[in-house]
């Protein structure tokens, strides 16, 4: 039985371990891996601030420091998930031509 994701954003899987994120199916060619890099306390809750946002070729044969196709830093949580499923999409997009 294959292993389904509780979490999707935008119809994506999305699984959280502590302060890392994977966004997007393993058997697509990319995913994106976001890392919390710091909180703030907002309304008595600590919420995620600084996340960093990397596109990753699922390719297993590369070495780890070129799977790395794009990278980048966003504030908020919101904006880290909206900017990742539209890097996300689009990287899949070209992938297809």
């Amino acid at each position: 039985m294959a292993f389904t994701a509780p979490l999707k954003y935008k119809g994506k899987p999305l699984l959280r371990n502590k302060n890392e994120m994977y966004y997007g199916d393993m058997a697509d060619p990319y995913v994106v891996f976001l890392q919390i890099l710091s909180t703030k306390q907002e309304n008595g809750e600590e919420v995620p601030d600084k996340i960093s946002v990397m596109l990753l070729s699922t390719d297993t044969s590369l070495p780890p420091k070129d799977r790395i196709a794009r990278q980048s830093m966003k504030n908020g949580l919101y904006n880290a998930l909206d900017f990742a499923a539209i890097m996300l999409e689009r990287s899949l997009a070209d992938e297809k031509k």
